[in-house]
């Protein structure tokens, strides 16, 4: 069938509709004419598998990457940049208004913080055929790979070097920007020439630990003109340059006063609490993981927080059994977001200003909503391409309490 595609969908797909009903199709961008066959149909909703651009757009670009058509890593490299910083814009806007309930939500332009390639310094792999390799889209097959455009030039000079990974069954690659370290994290066998070839820290991972094969356990990296500890494979942001534009962000919404007590809940490594939180009186951190907590502790105290308390508990149990006041609360969950109990949790002391940090507009949506009823009203959301090239979207949003 023929069809023309008019929006975005969250989760990268196009929607076309054809006789009322809602079909998803990868890679086809909205206002081409492409035909396809139907591969799924659900009844109220179906999935299209492309045959032909008929009609292509004047934005639509040639992949970059070799692997495109196969690997799931990237899936909009047919479309110019422009094209995904609004398309993303508008996929926040809709989720907003559909799963939030919002009328015309303040969604800002997308902010693309650095280069469109060549941008993370983590990656995550899992090994076919001695090779690192990623997954299929919508698919469990790995796809092996001889390359990685998205990769930070320090990491795509360890990953030319990596040779055999026979035996190993998952990789992490991971760099700091400030300092050029690099840092292998290997699950299985450490390949023997990893020492010689690989030039970089090497830590084997195991259920019960980690082992120091070569180097440090950790690599140092500086946003904000703040040193952070990032400790093996704890949580930090995949993308050096959109972390400085997360903190810019944070501390425009959060507005921190010199005697405000700032609570950082699901707080990682303190990329917030450690950078916002120098303008705070006090700052209340929650972090349920031992390594994160680790690093949290370091973090702060090289950032110069005077006085700062570090809670290890759940967000919802932590604040339970606290009996302490924030004026501000900067939320950055898992994608799963908030829930009803992490919204009743973070707002329990009744602070002035929610900052929300999301990697899914999907659970932003409809804890924005829930913060609605309780009385939080959304000021303002900017999405932030921390993922180009994908349909990921990260967002800072500003909730304020209403009179």
């Amino acid at each position: 069938m023929e069809f023309t595609p008019r929006d975005m969908a969250h989760g990268g797909s196009a929607i076309a509709r054809i006789e009322g009903k809602a079909f998803f199709v990868d890679g086809v961008m909205p206002g081409e004419t492409a035909t396809g066959e139907i591969e799924v149909d659900k009844g109220s909703w179906g999935r299209i598998k492309l045959a032909e651009i008929v009609s292509p757009s004047p934005e639509r670009v040639t992949p970059r990457c070799r692997h495109f058509d196969r690997c799931g890593g990237c899936q909009w490299q047919y479309a110019g940049y422009g094209a995904q910083l609004e398309w993303k814009q508008s996929i926040v806007a809709g989720q907003l208004a559909h799963l939030g309930g919002l009328v015309d939500p303040p969604v800002r332009p997308t902010v693309a913080p650095g280069e469109p390639f060549g941008y993370r310094n983590r990656m995550d792999y899992r090994i076919r055929e001695g090779r690192p390799a990623l997954h299929q889209r919508r698919s469990r097959d790995l796809v092996a790979l001889s390359d990685c455009d998205i990769l930070h030039p320090n990491l795509a000079d360890v990953f030319a070097d990596l040779g055999d990974l026979s035996g190993v069954r998952a990789l992490t690659l991971r760099t700091s920007v400030a300092t050029g370290d690099v840092l292998a994290a290997i699950a299985g066998d450490v390949p023997r020439h990893a020492a010689t070839t690989w030039g970089c820290n090497i830590l084997q991972l195991a259920d019960d630990g980690s082992r120091i094969v070569q180097g440090g356990d950790f690599i140092e990296e500086t946003v904000a003109g703040v040193p952070f500890r990032i400790t093996g494979t704890a949580f930090f942001q995949n993308n050096t340059a959109g972390a400085e534009e997360l903190v810019r962000l944070v501390d425009e919404a959060a507005d921190v006063e010199a005697n405000d007590t700032l609570l950082d809940a699901y707080a990682g490594g303190g990329l917030f609490a450690a950078t916002v939180g120098r303008s705070a009186g006090r700052v209340l951190t929650i972090e349920i993981d031992d390594v994160a907590a680790a690093d949290l502790h370091a973090n702060l105290n090289r950032a110069g927080i005077g006085e700062f308390r570090i809670i290890r508990a759940a967000t919802e149990d932590a604040i339970e059994r606290m009996d302490e006041y924030w004026d501000v609360v900067i939320a950055d969950p898992p994608r799963k977001g908030l829930g009803a109990d992490g919204v009743d949790a973070i707002t329990a002391a009744s602070p002035r200003t929610v900052v929300y940090v999301s990697c899914d507009p999907a659970s932003l949506a409809r804890d924005a909503g829930l913060l609605d009823e309780f009385g939080y009203e959304l000021d303002w959301v900017t999405p932030v391409d921390m993922f180009p090239q994908t349909f990921h979207i990260e967002c800072v949003a500003r909730f304020r309490r209403s009179s």
